[in-house]
């Protein structure tokens, strides 16, 4: 029995098993992060203390590559190239530039632009112009008469007004630079409405190519520019400033009207151009251009010279 008291002492013993090594590497990716926040917390700090010519200087440098920068020449990005501009707007057409040539590009663009808007304005003008003689001639009974004989439109040089003849309605007497009173009339009126627009005014007097007979060489280019100098002369009686005036010229029939009817009284006409301002810098340096020597005696813009004393009228009705 006193056996039965004594059992025995089992000690459980549990083995605890080491886990297993994880290694290092999460280690080297932690240093990585760690030294990427350092760099880029520095590059905002520098960022942050550096001046704005300083940071422009840096950008050209990183969008400039050292062989444009040191030898000129068009780099990877340039627009002369296949592939243009890049950058975040990927319709863009600038690209690499050679130092320096930043400013000249900006400047070329600042100028075509303001000539754009010049040019918009200015054919507006030259339209509303347009439209208030058009309104000008239908609201005077005396105008709206001639109305088949005022042509208007716009053309590279300008605004062209032209007062043309019809065959029983001539603007001069014949063969001579007289006007006719509802000639004097109809530039009375143009050149009141003309004072209201800067632009300068061009004058052309045209004959049609029946030839002028007169044994003193008198001939259409003589008679043409008569003509548009005495419709100069109307005009500014008629109330228009003499300075707008800037070309008076005689073409004869050098640029017929009707092309294919050379002898059409069309043909016969005065033409005032209110000129753009492309046609009047030209213009402008035709005149610089001159010399003393070569202008002509009493008009600076008139081809042909004017004779003292006019011939008879020897020829047909012009």
């Amino acid at each position: 029995m006193a056996d039965e008291g004594l059992r025995p002492i089992i000690v459980k013993r549990i083995k605890k098993t080491a886990a297993g090594h994880h290694g290092g590497a999460w280690k080297i990716a932690y240093a990585d992060f760690v030294t990427a926040m350092m760099a880029f917390f520095l590059l905002m700090w520098l960022l942050g203390s550096t001046t704005k010519g300083d940071l422009n200087g840096i950008s050209e440098y990183f969008k400039t590559p050292l062989k444009v920068a040191m030898s000129g020449g068009s780099g990877s990005g340039d627009s002369a190239l296949i592939l243009q501009g890049g950058g975040k707007d990927l319709t863009a057409r600038a690209g690499q530039v050679k130092h320096g040539d930043t400013a000249a590009q900006k400047k070329t663009y600042d100028l075509k632009a303001a000539r754009l808007a010049l040019a918009k304005e200015e054919a507006a003008r030259l339209n509303q112009l347009k439209a208030k003689l058009e309104a000008t001639i239908d609201a005077d009974p005396l105008l709206k008469k001639y109305k088949k004989q005022l042509l208007l439109d716009i053309t590279s040089e300008g605004l062209r007004i032209q007062i043309v003849d019809e065959q029983n309605r001539p603007m001069f007497a014949l063969a001579k630079a007289e006007l006719q009173p509802y000639t004097r009339d109809i530039l009375h009126v143009i050149g009141i409405v003309l004072n209201e627009v800067p632009n300068k005014i061009g004058l052309s007097g045209h004959t049609d190519s029946t030839p002028y007979f007169s044994d003193t060489g008198y001939s259409n280019w003589e008679l043409s520019s008569e003509r548009a100098n005495a419709s100069r002369r109307e005009l500014i009686i008629g109330g228009m400033d003499e300075k707008k005036i800037l070309r008076v010229v005689g073409l004869a029939s050098a640029a017929n009207l009707d092309r294919k009817d050379p002898f059409n009284p069309i043909n016969r006409r005065i033409s005032i151009i209110v000129m753009n301002k492309k046609t009047e810098e030209m213009v402008m340096r035709d005149n610089a251009s001159q010399t003393i020597a070569d202008a002509p005696a009493e008009d600076d813009d008139a081809p042909a010279a004017v004779p003292a004393a006019k011939p008879a009228a020897g020829g047909v009705a012009k």
